[in-house]
């Protein structure tokens, strides 16, 4: 028997009673059996959300499975060397063509910071004045001086 089920029960045994509800034993008791009532309502609308929240959960995690799957495919790349190889062919054709912001008009600057990271910005970082190293986080300053000088 459910919870909701053993409400109405009770509900039913006090109403064949037939207690007086205008005395306070029978007002104390029909008010015990409508808490009741309502609690095994709220009850069941808890048990309700937490199945159907429990269902978008399983839902989700298939679909982050299917995508964790995708992404890594496994099949394709059981060994972490075969992975990196399908990859160096890329990087050295990227290191050929330089570096690309997207424009063709944009220039692209580059500092070496004392910590001997090579830092790539462009002018609006130039015209900025400085730019922080991502490596050691020295805060490099530079004028456009000498640019405009050559």
């Amino acid at each position: 028997m459910t919870i909701s089920e053993k409400s109405a029960y009770l509900k039913g045994l006090m109403e064949g009673l037939k207690l007086d509800t205008d005395k306070a034993e029978g007002k104390l008791i029909a008010a015990m059996v409508e808490l009741l009532g309502d609690i095994s309502k709220k009850l069941t609308d808890v048990e309700d959300t937490t199945i159907a929240i429990s269902d978008e959960l399983d839902e989700i995690e298939e679909d982050l499975d299917a995508i964790e799957d995708y992404i890594l495919d496994e099949d394709d790349y059981d060994d972490e060397d075969d992975y990196e190889d399908d990859f160096d062919d890329e990087e050295d054709e990227d290191s050929e063509e330089g570096f690309d912001f997207g424009d063709e008009d944009t220039t692209v600057y580059e500092v070496q910071c004392a910590c001997g990271e090579v830092i790539d910005f462009d002018e609006e970082t130039l015209e900025s004045g400085s730019i922080v190293c991502p490596n050691c986080g020295e805060l490099l300053e530079f004028t456009t001086e000498d640019v405009e000088e050559e």
